[in-house]
């Protein structure tokens, strides 16, 4: 894929301050020095340290609470959010959530009993969380574990991998369980009644792992509806899906300054802001997440702020997502000026209307007009997007259809023309830079 590269002539030094290139005494994250767009924590003995991170894929999202307690072992919590596993009341925040506080190595025998004194080396955020650590078997052979935490790239599943390796000059005797746990959530509390959550490890095995020989193994957390089949995924299949996506965003859109702080701060915002976009009845619906915010859409964050970037990356998804929202609130526009909302939630199905005065409406107009000069197409700005393909699922056909009708169109130094069902399209949007409570007709 071809790279489209920007420079910036300035250093924005005072990022640096985070964390450096060179890993001075004192700094615990540095910039990867293999050259890849990644950060790394070389774990000091006695370096307690705890912090958290959000991945998603379109299906699932989690955020991972991590931390190195002060001798060397390391501590993990998952929260596994399912945006499209919606929850009563179906509001803003009804994406059903769960915590796994599920500890995998703890169920491995070496030797005949656990694993031993965990030392861990390093950890590493390249788009995937890797986790390096030491351990020792029953009979004093070195072992190592590697872990690579992720989200599955379109499929309702968190996933962990672990690849376990005898460092040491003896065999030593693995058992790896298979263990499953599912909760099965009230109906009453579900949308679509009782949701299942299984957590689950693949390994079920023993053997002996001969000097310098390794054994990988998977752990998955998934949430699926009543009815629907469970997920039966391929470990590396999977991960290779998630690393794919994460090179296909890190060769756009380059950022390449003096400063490689900055630059590794802004590969790391196109993945988060790429990667949080969900896929709802709705159609593609991108969202700010933070175990709050999924499945819906807003006049700022999506509209104003990030739909506006999406045609510079070149992100196919998020061009998509940026129309559907377009389109979302293009359902709201009206002929009497009423406000549209600020927020269209739960796939598309309602909405929370906080504002309620124009300002919202701005928000709109401005990221449309921004979004249709960044993009370019002049078919596809005026293309009606009310009628698009993907808010169709959820539009009735008589609003599909007709909403449009009767619209003004007002511009200084006169009226545009008055079509009858005037199209609702972002060019229309472009030239009409506010609506909502207070702007009504004006004299031409």
């Amino acid at each position: 894929m071809k790279k489209n590269c920007f420079t910036a002539v300035v250093s924005l030094l005072c990022a640096s301050a985070l964390f450096a290139a060179d890993g001075p005494q004192g700094t615990r994250w540095r910039i990867a020095p293999d050259g890849n767009p990644a950060i790394e924590w070389i774990v000091r003995e006695g370096d307690a340290h705890r912090d958290h991170l959000e991945m998603s894929g379109l299906r699932v999202s989690v955020v991972v609470r991590y931390g190195v307690d002060a001798d060397g072992g390391f501590r993990l919590n998952r929260n596994v959010v399912w945006p499209m596993l919606r929850t009563v009341p179906n509001n803003t925040h009804a994406s059903l959530m769960r915590r796994f506080a599920w500890d995998v190595p703890a169920m491995i025998e070496a030797d005949g009993e656990e694993l031993r004194g965990e030392r861990v080396r390093r950890i590493r955020f390249d788009g995937t969380l890797t986790v390096e650590s030491d351990w020792e078997s029953a009979g004093g052979q070195p072992l190592s574990l590697t872990r690579v935490l992720f989200p599955s790239v379109d499929a309702p599943v968190y996933c962990e991998k672990y690849v376990l390796r005898n460092g040491g000059s003896a065999p030593v005797l693995v058992e790896i369980p298979a263990a499953r746990s599912v909760i099965r959530t009230r109906a009453d509390k579900g949308v679509e009644g009782s949701y299942e959550l299984v957590a689950e490890i693949r390994g079920d095995t023993t053997l002996t792992l001969a000097p310098q020989e390794e054994v990988a193994f998977g752990a998955f957390f998934g949430g699926r509806k009543a009815g629907e089949r469970p997920s039966s995924l391929d470990m590396d299949t999977e991960l290779a899906a998630r690393r794919g996506l994460i090179a296909r965003l890190q060769e756009d859109l380059v950022l390449d300054t003096p400063d490689p702080v900055v630059d590794a701060m802004f590969a790391f915002a196109k993945i988060r802001a790429a990667e949080s976009i969900y896929a709802t009845r709705g159609g593609l619906m991108h969202g700010p997440g933070g175990e709050r915010y999924y499945a819906a859409i807003w006049a700022n964050d999506q509209a104003e702020y990030i739909n506006p970037f999406f045609p510079y990356l070149g992100y196919e998804n998020g061009n998509r997502s940026a129309l559907c929202s377009f389109g979302h609130f293009a359902r709201y526009m009206n002929p009497g000026f009423r406000p549209v909302p600020s927020s269209v939630i739960a796939e598309g199905t309602g909405i929370w209307n906080g504002a309620g005065d124009r300002g919202d409406a701005a928000m709109i107009a401005y990221g449309a007009s921004r979004y249709a000069l960044a993009r370019g197409d002049r078919r596809e700005a005026g293309e009606p997007v009310a009628a698009r393909g993907v808010v169709s699922g959820i539009l009735p056909p008589a609003v599909d259809a007709g909403r449009g009708g009767g619209l003004r169109f007002r511009r200084a130094g006169g009226a545009f023309p008055r079509r009858r069902r005037q199209p609702l399209h972002l060019l229309a949007l472009l030239r009409r830079p506010a609506f909502g409570l207070h702007a009504g007709a004006r004299a031409a």
